[in-house]
């Protein structure tokens, strides 16, 4: 298919000139600057020198007052408020090790006065994790449902740092996801996105409480869709992405940039337990399923 000629577009001298921009031109110089196709008709319209009204998404998005750059900035104000710190104190069971059926090595840990432990032992665990709000008046908050291990107590603790105790309304074992409770908060929940629509090269934005420093943002792109084959395939189809996901992430939410839930972030691959670009999220189809799911079962329906 032959590509339509573009002729520059000339001007008069002035006496603060600004050179002619083709309008191929202008998409590049706004794709530089904003990194995606949203808000590009405002970034045109100044390179234009025409004064255009932004539109509410492009606003909502891009525009920071008094700022003369594209801002993630006004879009985190909006989302962060419904994106909560799970901290849970659970009794489990002391996992197996070959060594303890080593009697040299019962007899080491003995003479250094060292416990041993035996089958069956259980010992007490602090986790941290995330979540998410999906319905503010119901206190109903969506998390990873591995964080819950053993739980005897769940404590909630939002952006502003009001901390809740939480209870488990149910979980749901395709999805590794669970529901919490917590009182009734004024905050408007996060809305599910169509994961149908994630295409590689989609930009999102993963929330959450790495190593439980408290709430951070980052950001990349859908590394791919559909991945299955993770955690022993007992996850079903996730969708991959490069944006930070570390041990404390699990359970916060995969946002695009319109500010919906596409994925809850649930798992990671790496030698070290960290981030080597190579994270997973649920996607939000299935996370919405596995959430009325839970709330029927409650219901009893």
């Amino acid at each position: 298919m032959r590509e339509p000629d573009v002729a520059p577009r000339l001007s008069r001298p002035q006496k603060h000139h600004r050179p002619a921009v083709s309008l191929a031109g202008r998409l590049l110089v706004c794709l530089a600057l904003t990194g995606t196709l949203v808000g590009c008709a405002q970034t045109l319209s100044a390179l234009s020198g025409r004064a255009a009204a932004p539109s509410s998404r492009e606003t909502f998005l891009f525009r920071k007052p008094g700022a003369a750059y594209p801002s993630l900035a006004p879009l985190m104000r909006r989302v962060t408020p419904a994106v909560v710190n799970v901290a849970v104190d659970a009794v489990v069971r002391i996992e197996e090790n070959p060594l303890l059926s080593d009697p040299d090595f019962r007899r080491f840990m003995e003479r250094f006065g060292m416990e041993v432990p035996e089958e069956g032992d259980t010992e007490r665990r602090q986790s941290v994790g995330s979540g998410l709000i999906v319905d503010s008046e119901r206190g109903y908050v969506l998390t990873n449902k591995h964080l819950l291990e053993g739980a005897t107590a769940i404590e909630v603790t939002l952006k502003d740092r009001r901390s809740y105790r939480a209870r488990l309304l149910g979980s749901d074992d395709g999805t590794d996801l669970a529901v919490l409770q917590i009182p009734a908060i004024d905050i408007t929940p996060l809305a599910f996105g169509d994961s149908k629509t994630l295409e590689v090269g989609d930009f999102v934005i993963a929330v959450g409480n790495p190593f439980g420093l408290g709430q951070t943002v980052t950001s990349g792109i859908v590394s791919a869709v559909g991945r299955s084959g993770v955690g022993d395939a007992r996850l079903g189809e996730l969708v991959q992405t490069d944006a930070s996901i570390n041990p404390g992430n699990s359970g916060g939410p995969l946002i695009n940039l319109a500010g919906e839930v596409v994925g809850i972030n649930t798992a990671l691959m790496g030698p070290t337990g960290g981030n080597v670009g190579i994270g997973f999220a649920v996607p939000s189809n299935r996370a919405r399923a596995a959430l009325a799911r839970v709330l029927a079962r409650r219901r009893g329906g």
